[in-house]
């Protein structure tokens, strides 16, 4: 059997809901990086993951995974 050295494996795509749109992302990133990657700072976001409000600290264990569905709500600081 041959094997392949794991750096040229190429990790595969994976296709998530990020408000009501389908948006691809590199697999095995957590929550943190997904954001980034969809352009997001994530300092400045809420996250419904997957239906749940998630606590902040929790970010950084959380994996995404295919078909995962992420509504993202932007922090807008001002007022008068």
């Amino acid at each position: 059997m041959e094997t392949v050295p794991t750096e040229t494996v190429a990790m595969d795509p994976i296709s998530i809901t990020v408000n009501g749109e389908l948006r691809q992302c590199p697999s095995g990133l957590t929550l943190p990086a997904v954001l980034e990657q969809l352009g997001y700072r994530p300092q400045l976001v809420v996250v419904e993951f997957n239906g749940t409000i998630l606590p902040r600290q929790q970010w950084a264990q959380q994996p995404v995974v295919e078909s995962d569905v992420l509504e993202v709500v932007t922090i807008v600081g001002g007022g008068s």
